[in-house]
């Protein structure tokens, strides 16, 4: 106790409690995305007998087995004799109890001498051998019908995996989600770079408006302009001609969506850079395009890597976008599609359901680690001062 009140006055309450939190939000986030991973590459049977946190120790199944029949026995001394396996040629495991009652599987231990009435005796060993005996001959066509509780190896494959991308077509959208959310994400971030200059450092009439505009784009419901922009889409593609569910649809649509929240985030870092550099450059006669591509850009890496984590994985979840304006056929349903229709079909199937979740979350799991060190500088910055 006297070390722990030392480092809370060393640490401070306040700072302690947000290594607290901190860390309780990284264990309610990492433990059912380690539980998706472990179930994703078990086998179906221990998948529906224990919980996945069980998964590195052995797992008891109960089942049903049929002894020898009569016609197997012979005669040792004054009992008859049944003797032979439980498990099935290939088939293994370890007995840990047994029965003859289907409401009782584990009436008896394992290598127990059991009395099981009418002056017959079983016995099951851990290795699944038995020796059914009685002092009578038996008779009957079909063997005695016991239940075994089987303690099984932990067992992991990858069949899922291989399952989910050959045969449930989630290989497919895997490539047209790319499809989608790569260029959904560049196009919105370059078009809200330039947009995000002018409205920093270009002084022109009404730019106050366009920023209040903007700023009140990004409270309004994207639902509400579902309908008209898709009865937008109609007429354009019956005047031309060509198809209204295309890729180049749905980028125009998911940068639409995005880029009320770039201009903001941008705009507050770009307004943020100092502006000596700015004037400098002026001064030297760079012209505006000059001054964005070859300083205000390589400068605002933090502020685009940030917006590019939320775009991308933004665009990557979207399930209602994606059907309204790209379709949900085969050639052009997306990962979030795939996993929804196998939740209809495959309900019951845990095994695909991880497996493709999994394959959902990886990609971006890459494109956060890999650009999270830019997201808090990206979004603070600029939060002080503003141009």
């Amino acid at each position: 106790m006297t070390a722990l009140a030392t480092r809370i006055r060393r640490v401070g309450l306040p700072r302690l409690l947000v290594h607290l939190s901190v860390l309780l939000i990284v264990i309610i986030w990492l433990v059912p995305t380690l539980g998706i991973f472990v179930t994703s590459i078990r086998d179906r049977d221990q998948i529906t007998t224990s919980g996945w946190w069980t998964a590195f120790s052995s797992s008891s199944q109960t089942s049903a087995a049929r002894l020898g029949d009569p016609s197997e026995q012979r005669q040792e001394g004054d009992e008859y004799v049944i003797t032979g396996n439980v498990f099935e040629e290939g088939a293994g495991g370890t007995v840990r109890a047994f029965g003859v009652r289907v409401q009782e599987p584990a009436a008896f231990e394992a290598g127990e001498d059991a009395d099981i009435g009418d002056g017959e005796t079983l016995m099951v060993n851990a290795d699944g051998s038995y020796v059914h005996s009685k002092n009578t001959p038996f008779e009957g066509s079909r063997g005695q019908r016991v239940y075994l509780s089987v303690a099984t190896p932990p067992e992991f494959t990858l069949e899922n995996y291989e399952r989910v991308i050959d045969a449930e077509g989630i290989g497919q959208s895997f490539i047209n989600s790319l499809t989608v959310t790569i260029p959904a994400t560049i196009i919105p971030i370059l078009i809200a770079a330039f947009a995000a200059y002018a409205l920093s450092w270009m002084d022109f009439p009404g730019r106050a408006i366009l920023i209040a505009t903007v700023i009140g784009l990004i409270v309004v419901p994207l639902q509400m302009s579902l309908i008209p922009l898709l009865r937008l889409y109609n007429e354009v593609s019956s005047i031309f001609g060509v198809p209204s569910k295309t890729y180049a649809g749905i980028w125009l649509a998911h940068t639409a969506f995005g880029m009320p929240l770039a201009i903001y985030l941008l705009r507050n870092y770009i307004a943020g850079l100092p502006k000596e550099i700015i004037e400098s450059a002026r001064v030297d006669g760079a012209s505006d395009f000059e001054i964005f591509m070859k300083i205000v850009l390589p400068l605002s890496f933090p502020a685009l890597a940030s917006f590019a984590i939320f775009q991308f994985l933004w665009v990557w979840n979207d399930l209602l976008i994606a059907i309204v304006f790209l379709g949900t056929g085969r050639g052009q349903l997306v990962l979030t599609g795939s996993l929804n229709a196998l939740l209809g079909s495959r309900g019951g199937n845990w095994e695909i359901l991880t497996a493709s979740a999994f394959i959902t979350i990886i990609v971006p799991l890459l494109v956060f680690f890999g650009l999270q060190r830019y997201l808090v500088r990206g979004l603070l910055a600029g939060s002080v001062k503003g141009g």
